[in-house]
């Protein structure tokens, strides 16, 4: 199926082609069909002479119901615009052409009407004039009569020309219908139409709502009137929910795949259309079958920051319209190139942003994305619209990907924080993993233990360089507190000579993390290993044993034994009598 949205001034005779095209009255309303007015969206179909089925949105002419015609042009790819032979290039026209402009439309047919009340020769030659030097280029003209039928099967046959040169949509994309009709069916609920441009929708999915956090349920498809399993784009297609009721899903909002879009309320985007520094400070933004109040703050010559008063599924390069609404004018086409631009609080910081943007083109490219945000969640960017590209920058950690170059940078900058946290606290076994992230700015301490590869080392929650952790100036400090107790492993260091050689209570528990030493009580510290060989010990003693019988055993003082006692008593390799007595339990055995 292909989709094309109808355009022109009104009473110019979009609504009857369509219906002389389609054999269906687009006019929904009875006022419409009253008023011979096209008021809001219409909507038919019919079979081309190639096979191809086509539906047209008809849109309403009349200059006060242009933002009705911007919600069904938005998610449409091309345009059948009309143009009556007695009448000619109307305002609307030129209002409507402004609108296709500024979305980017690039295909479109001219279908000159009322062929049989007037030479149509010179309303096709200024129709091709005036849209020439638009989005559009050069467009085929053909006259027709939607009252006579004369030239509806030329207009066919150009319809299936116009729909071959249209771009294959890609059915593995996610979602994003944009809402354009919500109503009730008794008996179904909520119901909600819209142009599928990408991906398929099935019965059963589930969805998302913009602005609702939970998830939907696809209760049922239909396209062109008839049930569906399965809907693929390019594709019109009424939608029913399960859950939710028509008001909250109204036009403007957009069904999404979830996980899949980011919604923003905070965009950069490029003006094209009238000089950014003349635009309004407040504005409507169009984008799909949205229409949203904007505050505008001009950045350069051509680009602008745009804050929505709600947020909206926008992804990098998507096209959108700017119109002042108290003016009716189209003040510009914007084409999206940041949705998540950091905030401007230095000064001078909206001058480098503006520099930045110009070198932007909206081309979601992951390299170019990564070099401007250095490090991004492969999920965040997707949800930007940027296409993963193995190629582009290095998966650094889990789901980060951060630019080549700065990687290699956060590589020196860790070194060298190591090495500076080494000098600063030379009695720490390496320095701690959060610490390093605060030092380098990182959002994850995950990337802190990617970046750490040799000389590096993490161990125990902390980074060190070489393969040791131990800190050589905390083991000379133990070397000379044990300085002379060689021979005797449950011998302890006084406190005086603790103090002496400046093992203070902070130093001993760094000795401790290094393995150095292992502390039994306040200024009690023995040699690592000691309570192992404290239960070899034992194994030499008459079960049951008394206290002075370990203190002998081990040749040490009650200062020791005590709290060596009691470590062993927590281990379960002794256990305490009611006498006081202990034995060797079956674990020291083991």
């Amino acid at each position: 199926m292909h989709v094309v949205a109808t355009a022109g001034h009104v009473d110019h005779g979009k609504s009857t082609l369509v219906r002389a095209l389609t054999g269906q009255e687009p006019d929904r309303w009875a006022e419409e069909r009253r008023r011979g007015m096209t008021i809001d969206l219409g909507f038919a179909w019919t079979t081309l002479p190639s096979g191809a089925t086509l539906a047209f949105v008809d849109v309403p002419g009349h200059e006060r119901f242009v933002p009705n015609m911007l919600a069904g042009v938005g998610p449409v790819p091309a345009a059948l615009i009309v143009v009556a032979a007695d009448e000619g290039w109307m305002p609307q026209s030129a209002e409507h052409l402004a609108a296709l402009h500024a979305l980017g439309v690039r295909h479109a047919l001219v279908a000159v009407s009322r062929a049989d009340l007037a030479d149509p020769g010179p309303a096709a030659a200024r129709a091709r004039a005036e849209i020439a030097p638009t989005s559009l280029g050069d467009v085929e003209t053909v006259p027709v009569s939607g009252a006579t039928g004369v030239g509806l099967d030329d207009l066919r046959a150009a319809l299936d020309r116009l729909v071959a040169r249209l771009r294959p949509p890609s059915v593995d994309a996610p979602i994003r219908l944009w809402i354009d009709r919500s109503f009730t069916v008794r008996g179904a609920g909520t119901v909600v139409t819209g142009t599928l441009g990408a991906g398929r929708l099935r019965a059963g999915d589930e969805v998302e709502l913009s602005g609702q956090r939970r998830p939907l349920r696809v209760r049922g498809l239909q396209s062109l009137g008839e049930p569906a399993g399965e809907v693929t784009a390019v594709a019109r297609v009424a939608v029913n929910l399960r859950g939710i009721g028509p008001e909250a899903a109204g036009r403007g909002a957009a069904l999404l795949t979830p996980g899949r879009f980011r919604l923003a309320d905070l965009i950069d985007v490029r003006v094209r259309g009238d000089p950014v520094a003349d635009l309004p400070a407040a504005l409507t933004l169009h984008l799909g079958s949205a229409a949203v109040p904007v505050r505008v703050r001009p950045l350069g010559a051509d680009t602008a920051r745009l804050r929505l008063a709600r947020p909206l599924p926008v992804r990098l390069g998507d096209r959108a319209l700017l119109r002042d609404p108290g003016r009716r004018h189209v003040s510009g086409g914007v084409t999206v190139l940041d949705v998540a631009p950091l905030a401007l609080r230095r000064r001078g910081a909206a001058a480098a942003r503006a520099a930045d943007l110009s070198t932007m083109d909206g081309q979601a490219d992951l390299r170019g994305e990564l070099r401007r945000r250095l490090l991004a969640r492969r999920a965040d960017l997707a949800a930007m619209g940027v296409p993963d590209d193995p190629a582009a920058g290095v998966p650094a950690a889990g789901e980060w990907l951060a630019d080549p170059e700065h990687w290699a940078a956060l590589g020196t900058r860790l070194s060298a924080e190591v090495d500076r946290y080494a000098r600063e606290h030379p009695l720490e076994p390496g320095a701690p993993v959060e610490a390093l992230r605060h030092r380098l700015g990182l959002p994850d301490r995950s990337l802190v233990e990617a970046l750490a590869g040799s000389p590096l080392r993490v161990h125990g929650g902390r980074v060190s360089a070489g393969h040791a952790d131990t800190p050589p100036e905390l083991a000379g400090l133990v070397a000379r507190a044990f300085d002379g107790l060689a021979g005797r492993p449950f011998a302890a260091p006084e406190a005086h000579r603790l103090a002496e050689v400046g093992l203070g209570a902070r130093e001993q528990a760094a000795a401790e993390r290094a393995g150095l030493l292992h502390r039994l009580a306040e200024n009690v510290v023995l040699p690592p290993g000691a309570a192992e060989r404290a239960v070899a010990a034992l194994a030499d003693v008459p079960q049951p044993f008394t206290l002075s019988a370990a203190r002998r055993a081990w040749d040490t003082s009650r200062r020791v034994a005590v709290p060596l006692l009691q470590l062993l008593d927590r281990r379960g390799v002794t256990r305490r009598l009611p006498d006081d007595r202990r034995v060797l339990t079956e674990r020291s055995e083991q």
